[in-house]
């Protein structure tokens, strides 16, 4: 099935798609895609359907006997037929799909699938029971019905635990956002700090270049903060309420105050479930539902200390909601008025390199880690990478550790230290080697064995670079992450 031509990337994705949509195998089949929202995943299915003759749906916020009517006006046009299908129920619309794969593989997709459940909450039962094992509709049929949704906590429960759909489905497909190798081709940016700097404001959300700024992208490294201004922080652009939009599209979060609080902790730093109870005015014991929720629809990722296992941090999934809480919301009285952003912008340069910039390179230099470096880089395939803290009893003190990578065995290959702002230097390295040297009595770590790296986005120190080539540590730059490894 011919790619569209106006498809950037999405390579794996467009595959995966066409091979479930025509498989030949007897038996109709289910496949789920999910994905954020604007990350082009109703495109891949309306180019699908065009490409193969098959039949989209996209549902709308309205009743069950809206939909119903809907569904069965479309579906008439898809047939050719003179007036609608009159169709009074779920059951009867889910046969006549099963009826259009009678003779050949049809792919047919509900796209905005939550929004039909919102209004029939028993309609994932509904198509457990249409495409039963041994039911004759299912069997006679080779429709590739696609279920697709936005709302990540709602659709990762339909296939989880003891969901009526747990076990039926054939394809579970989710749309990710943009890597920052693949944001930085998308954006046509090749300064690697410029393409760094637009991905820690928004992140690797397609339609956010396309749609949202019609495709104004920083015209080079001097225009970032002229390009910040008008794209991001101007009250007549889309992205400006975006990260407000983000949360209230998620039906799960009821109490969007608590939420977007935080999401605020986190941002200033607030990773521990205690720090964040601290910051917010709330007991610790309160989180947990707060938190799990956030995990569950995607905001917020959670990763255990690989040194202290009962210890988890929590970190922002989607930059732009890090940049909306460390730079917009505390001033969106004063970016609500037209012509305050550039201003705006210059009293929150320091917030934006400490709570912005700062852990965004950490998470692409461990991105890299997991993702690019060669194994031979750090003497293994890292399994689990992660940042961590490290205790050190006789200096009554602790060490955070941006970066650590160990293999599926547990054993230590990399310890890390990520500096967006500096220099590095042997200083740096030598902290690397008093952490390395706490965990020495860990057996199971065989931290002796570990790689020190040190990741810079400015550079490092010429006695630091003699130092490499002694062997003694792993020196990545930006140009290294965006295209080595």
């Amino acid at each position: 099935m011919r790619r569209p031509a106006d498809l950037f990337d999405r390579e794996w994705e467009w595959e995966t798609l066409t091979a479930f949509a025509t498989d030949p195998s007897p038996g109709a089949t289910l496949g789920v895609v999910s994905g954020r929202r604007r990350q082009g995943k109703s495109f891949l299915l309306q180019e699908l359907c065009a490409a193969s003759g098959g039949f989209y749906f996209a549902a709308t916020e309205a009743t069950e006997a809206e939909s119903l009517r809907a569904f069965g006006r479309e579906l008439a046009q898809q047939l050719r037929l003179a007036v609608p299908l009159a169709l009074t129920s779920w059951e009867q619309a889910l046969d006549a799909v099963l009826g259009l794969g009678v003779d050949t593989p049809i792919v047919v997709v509900l796209d905005e699938f939550p929004y039909l459940c919102k209004a029939a909450p028993s309609l994932p039962s509904t198509v457990q029971r249409a495409l039963g094992p041994r039911r004759g509709e299912r069997l006679g049929s080779r429709t590739r019905l696609v279920l697709c949704g936005s709302a990540l906590s709602f659709m990762g429960r339909l296939l989880s635990g003891s969901a009526p759909l747990r076990g039926r489905s054939g394809l579970d497909l989710t749309v990710a956002t943009f890597d920052p190798r693949l944001a930085a081709d998308f954006w046509g940016i090749t300064d690697w700090d410029l393409a760094l700097r637009v991905h820690a404001v928004v992140g690797g959300t397609p339609a956010y270049r396309r749609e949202f700024v019609r495709d104004d992208s920083p015209a080079g490294a001097g225009d970032f903060d002229a390009w910040v201004c008008r794209a991001v922080l101007n009250p007549a652009s889309p992205l400006f309420k975006e990260a407000r939009y983000l949360l209230a599209e998620e039906a799960d979060l009821r109490d969007l105050a608590l939420y977007h609080s935080v999401l605020a902790a986190v941002a200033a730093g607030r990773t521990v479930r205690g720090g964040i109870a601290n910051y917010i005015g709330r007991r610790d014991d309160t989180l947990r539902h707060p938190l799990t929720v956030l995990e569950d629809a995607g905001f917020l990722t959670r990763s255990a200390d690989p040194f202290r296992p009962a210890r988890s941090s929590y970190r922002i999934a989607e930059p732009l909601l890090t940049f909306y809480h460390s730079v917009m919301r505390p001033e969106w009285s004063r970016l609500e008025r037209p012509g305050r952003a550039a201003e705006v912008w210059r009293d929150a340069q320091e917030r934006f390199r400490s709570q912005v910039l700062g852990p965004h390179f950490e998470t692409i230099c461990r991105w890299w880690t997991g993702q690019h470096a060669d194994p031979a880089t750090f003497g293994g395939q890292p399994a689990r990478v992660s940042s961590g803290v490290v205790n050190d009893p006789a200096g009554r003190g602790k060490y955070e550790v941006d970066v650590v990578a160990t293999d599926s065995s547990g054993r230590l290959l990399v310890l890390g230290e990520a500096k967006y702002g500096e220099t590095t230097g042997v200083g740096h390295l030598e902290r690397l080697r008093r952490i390395r040297g706490l965990l020495a009595g860990r057996e199971s770590l065989r931290a002796a064995e570990a790689r020190l790296a040190c990741f810079s986005a400015t550079g490092f120190t010429d006695e630091l670079r003699r130092v490499e080539q002694n062997g003694e540590v792993v020196l990545v730059d930006l140009a290294r992450i965006y295209t080595g490894h």
